[in-house]
């Protein structure tokens, strides 16, 4: 068994054998699920077709094989649309001192040296190419003076680096990559749920799904599966991400034997927006910083220069008038206090909001329309810069962002950890099982900086869909087991059983989001953290009770009831990896370790499945990192 079917299949299988009796269990049962659902035969599975499954999905067609793309909602849907500042990469269009080598250090000082050392070196080296490669396939940038790519600053770049078009960057990458794609040949499976990944033996063979619409079972044999599924947000009550963000596909690759890697490291986006609160956690582009956007609080102040950490110290204005030289194109100045590290800022405005000071409604104040008194046509230059911003605030909160100032605060944004991968091949510790984008671990280490994730997505989720082709070319297609089958379908339809008496499934998420931001958030300490353990293993225990009513069609209960094993899953393994990481560093902090401790900057933790079942975690040490990169980053503090 593998997935979805092995969370406490032997109890489902009990009770449906007392309601159903079990000759008609092994053979009505059976023959039932063989005649309803379809089957599909793909060299290469991707599961996800936001930004780094699409680019898998295109690498492996041009590759030569047979490709499958299930997308969880529409083709064209995926939450990469939402990704607004840019793509980071070391062009050098604006700044000629940029290059490879200050993008490589400004990725490790960022993820404060815990990050997969030869995935940044690959990320920094290939980004640009792969920026290259998206414009030569239509994507339409911003342009600098002479018609190049035009990059914007973005927090904790040492330069202008972020390719962009406007604020809705994500939105032109997913257009490109989709509209490239599907003249590769893609066969593309819309409103498709996984609900366990299938076997031989340790082999991943495929995927059972379902259809979103109808609620009909879809059999998937593959001779490899790249996972692309995003992130975990939605396991939070606060959060910028989409509905899909309910770590489907760390769940199914931790549940296949596959190992997950500092899930501790959850980025809480400095700005979300707070007000009104229907709107609360949509996210507030970090590129009206990168303008010239300010952070204050209700006193007028920027609370940003009286904390910089002595780690940017150097690389940081300490006042208001260098920070402004450098938004614009200023080479000697430093960057605005305002442009740290998510981390470092998400904190200083919750430590603002604590001591009372910050705005009405529960945040702080991000202001852009101040510029008005350095630049002509302020007004004007706002609206073109950051368009997205401007009609999200008119439309959602009646707020002219060229006037008056934003509130905003904290918001659950991206997962840095994920599934463990191969740098180079991007495939998981489970023979043809690969993941890509933010599912996977490693590039980041314990802090993400702005716009490494859709260059991220690119550069990897080509490798990912390389690497796939060239172990389906190498591998003969698996055997499906029916019996895995037979038993996946018996758990996605136990809900059904519970109609009358069942758990409400929506009850049993909000309250997983509420103890998790209250718990498990942005400050965090063991014996909350203790407790919301606690609290995990009683919904577990309430989630196999889940019931629903109605049918299998446009039954939104019933993929709810679904999804909360995905969450649940995620959210132990967030919980265990912060409780067992006794130190504050990166998005990870402790108020009772705030301290950081050299120990445990020399280690990832992972997690795994136990044989019993379990969770189990362990330290894995950083491998050494080459000489070259070393001297690289001591050039470079």
């Amino acid at each position: 068994m593998s997935g979805f079917v092995r969370w406490e299949f032997l109890r489902i299988g009990e009770s449906f054998d007392k309601a159903k009796g079990k000759e008609q269990k092994a053979t009505g049962l059976e023959n039932f699920l063989m005649a309803q659902y379809e089957k599909f035969e793909h060299d290469v599975l991707v599961i996800g077709a936001g930004g780094a499954g699409l680019r898998a999905a295109i690498e492996a067609s041009a590759a030569g094989v047979s490709v499958g793309l299930i997308c969880k909602s529409l083709l064209g849907k995926a939450h990469t649309v939402m990704a607004e500042g840019g793509i980071a990469a070391a062009l050098a269009n604006v700044d000629d001192r940029d290059n490879w080598k200050v993008h490589f250090a400004d990725t490790m000082r960022g993820g404060q040296y815990l990050n997969n050392w030869r995935m940044a070196e690959l990320h920094a080296k290939e980004a640009p190419a792969r920026v290259n490669e998206l414009e030569a396939w239509g994507a339409l940038f911003d342009r600098t003076n002479d018609g190049r790519i035009l990059q914007r600053n973005f927090g904790g770049h040492k330069y202008p680096r972020l390719a962009h078009v406007g604020d809705r960057t994500g939105l032109e990458m997913i257009r490109t990559l989709q509209d490239h794609g599907i003249h590769q040949g893609l066969d593309v499976h819309m409103e498709c749920t996984v609900v366990t990944l299938l076997q031989d033996g340790d082999r991943v063979v495929g995927a059972f799904a379902y259809d979103r619409e109808r609620g009909r079972f879809k059999i998937f044999h593959a001779k490899a599966v790249v996972l692309a599924t995003g992130g975990v947000g939605r396991a939070y009550k606060i959060t910028s991400n989409s509905w899909e963000y309910t770590g489907d596909g760390l769940a199914l690759a931790y549940h296949a034997g596959a190992e997950l890697m500092d899930m501790e490291f959850l980025q809480f986006h400095p700005t979300g927006m707070v007000w009104p609160p229907s709107v609360r956690g949509i996210l507030v582009t970090e590129g009206v910083r990168g303008e010239g956007g300010v952070l204050r609080n209700k006193e007028g102040r920027r609370f940003m220069f009286d904390d910089i950490p002595e780690l940017y110290r150097n690389q940081t204005a300490d006042n208001e008038e260098e920070g402004w030289r450098y938004c614009q194109g200023d080479k000697n100045a430093r960057r605005p206090a305002e442009l740290l590290t998510r981390d470092h800022v998400a904190r200083c405005i919750v430590r603002e909001i604590k001591e009372g000071r910050g705005s009405p409604h529960g945040g702080v104040f991000l202001d852009i329309s101040w510029i008005k008194e350095r630049i002509p046509h302020a007004a004007e230059h706002i609206k073109k810069k950051l368009p997205s911003m401007y009609h999200q605030f008119m439309a959602l909160a009646g707020i002219d962002i060229t006037k008056e100032p934003m509130e905003v605060g904290p918001t659950t944004h991206y997962m840095m950890g994920g599934i463990r991968v191969d740098a180079d091949s991007q495939m998981s510790n489970v023979p043809g099982l690969f993941a890509a984008g933010e599912c996977a671990a490693g590039l980041h280490g314990s802090n993400r900086l702005g716009g490494n994730s859709l260059s991220d997505l690119l550069v990897f989720g080509k490798r990912a869909g390389e690497f796939a082709a060239q172990f389906a070319k190498t591998h003969g297609a698996g055997k499906l087991d029916e019996r895995q089958i037979e038993r996946a379908a018996t758990l996605a339809l136990a809900p059904f059983e519970k109609s009358n008496s069942g758990e409400n499934p929506y009850k049993l998420q909000d309250e997983l989001q509420d103890f998790m931001q209250d718990l498990v958030g942005i400050v965090r300490k063991q014996n909350e953290m203790e407790r919301a353990m606690e609290l995990i293993h009683q919904l577990k225990e309430r989630a196999l009770k889940a019931g629903v009513t109605g049918n299998r069609e446009y039954n939104s209960g019933w993929h709810t009831a679904l999804d909360l094993f995905n969450m649940l899953t995620v959210s132990e393994a967030i919980t265990l990896a912060a409780l067992e990481r006794q130190e504050s560093r990166g998005a990870h902090f402790r108020e009772d370790f705030q301290g950081k401790d050299k120990s445990w900057g020399q280690a990832n933790l992972v997690l795994r499945k136990g044989a019993s079942g379990e969770m189990q975690i362990s330290r894995a040490p950083i491998p050494p990192m080459s000489p070259e990169l070393e001297k690289i980053v001591e050039e470079m503090k």
